[in-house]
């Protein structure tokens, strides 16, 4: 059985097959993690295109039994599958421009076709800027005329994008005949928006590095406990909210420290500081927040981190935080869960099937509510262990949720059940 993945992103492995720099893998997660599972099946092969706007020419390479292909933005599909003659294409995710002409192609020649969900872009598109004040939500004919020489981060040109984004999700699920997914979130968007389509259940398999080595050990951190959160450049992550609960926190424990995975806000000195606030308003609008809150001088971004580097960011904390407005099943949840440290989040999205509130984290209800987000934060911080119970039954449930043997199982079974309808 020969299956086609098409993916929107330069995979680590695609790179190393193709001869160029995989060195920094800190995307991609649940495709790494789910190609590690795959490759080398004797009942499986396998062809990942990667799709980059920015190559002018394709590339293509093998690496432990699979074949890569790096694909400019246009690309003649028709003649690709044709060369490649696949008995079943697999488009992960719904959004990008290629996973729709590769649809139409695949329509057009007769090739099966499963459609991935990653997240529900009507969702985030609806939830985009929740809890943004209106004031930083609309540009000037000044803000847009310098975003055209210099693109920043403007979040009407933003939510202009999510909601295009949110229309071509639509669009290629319109047709689709199978649909993958993994929470009870998703599995009602897809009712929703391809109720013609058969849904099939395949949970993520997350990077293997998180399989292995130490587990997160709790700690006396006293006066100085630290959090982390694994974005914050983007209002749909809501660092807002977890700015509005640091003050609480801090009465009991001064010296606390928010640590935020990635770049932080960018800052080209005195000069340039006035034009990089118009062109990032979000940044601007938590710089603000920040400093009114007095909080300023508890956060702390690391950088960029690759597998290995966000791994230590996980142990090195006392617990994980995720206030995402809207998710389906996050990999940084699965990945702190795996790791066995504390976890609490909102209850947007498919978090709640990946996390049971009281079990194997605390979860809070509405992600704006900043006092509930403290409230779970200080009860998982006082608890006598630590949280480590908690950080142990969250490893064990994720265990079962994200294990690559029986995840790469369910979606070969997908992969034949398909072929096999389709032959008959």
């Amino acid at each position: 059985m020969h299956v086609f993945w098409l993916v929107s992103m330069v995979l680590p492995q695609a790179a190393a097959a193709c001869g160029l720099d995989s060195a920094s893998d800190v995307s991609g997660g649940w495709l790494t993690g789910q190609l590690c599972a795959l490759q080398n099946r004797k009942d499986l092969q396998l062809t990942v295109a990667c799709v980059d706007s920015r190559r002018k020419t394709a590339l293509c390479g093998a690496l432990d039994g699979v074949t890569y292909r790096i694909l400019p933005g246009s690309q003649d599909f028709p003649a690709l599958l044709q060369a490649v003659q696949p008995d079943l294409i697999h488009i992960w995710g719904t959004e990008y421009a290629a996973a729709a002409a590769m649809r139409q192609t695949a329509d057009t020649l007769f090739i099966p076709v499963l459609v991935g969900i990653q997240g529900v872009m009507k969702d985030c598109a609806a939830h985009l800027c929740d809890g943004v004040p209106s004031s930083y939500l609309h540009s000037t004919p000044l803000d847009r005329m310098l975003d055209r020489a210099i693109p920043g981060a403007l979040l009407d040109k933003m939510q202009a994008n999510f909601d295009a984004l949110a229309a071509s999700e639509a669009e290629l699920l319109s047709n689709a005949r199978y649909v993958t997914g993994r929470t009870s979130f998703d599995r009602r968007a897809v009712t929703e928006l391809a109720p013609q389509a058969r849904y099939f259940a395949c949970n993520e398999t997350l990077r293997p590095l998180f399989y292995q080595g130490t587990e997160w050990k709790p700690r006396a951190f006293g006066r100085a406990p630290v959090l982390l959160l694994s974005q914050g450049n983007y209002p749909l992550k809501n660092l807002h909210t977890v700015l509005k609960a640091l003050p609480a926190l801090l009465e009991r424990w001064p010296d606390l420290q928010l640590r935020i995975a990635g770049w932080p806000p960018l800052d080209k000195g005195p000069l340039l500081r006035p034009l990089i606030a118009r062109l990032f308003p979000y940044q601007r609008y938590c710089r603000r927040l920040a400093a009114s809150l007095g909080v300023a001088d508890h956060i702390h971004y690391t950088g960029p981190l690759g597998a290995e580097a966000m791994r230590q960011a996980y142990l090195d904390v006392d617990l994980f935080v995720l206030p995402s407005l809207s998710e389906n099943s996050p990999n940084s949840l699965g990945e702190a869960m795996l790791l066995g440290v504390p976890c609490i989040a909102s209850c947007a999205g498919g978090i709640p099937d990946m996390i049971t509130d009281r079990q194997e984290g605390l979860l809070y209800g509405a992600p704006l509510d900043a006092d509930a987000l403290a409230s779970a934060i200080a009860r998982l911080l006082c608890a006598p262990d630590g949280g480590a119970a908690l950080g142990q039954a969250a490893r064990l449930r994720a265990r079962q949720t994200h294990d690559p043997a029986a995840n790469a199982d369910t979606l070969c079974g997908i992969y034949q059940t398909i072929v096999q309808e389709e032959t008959v």
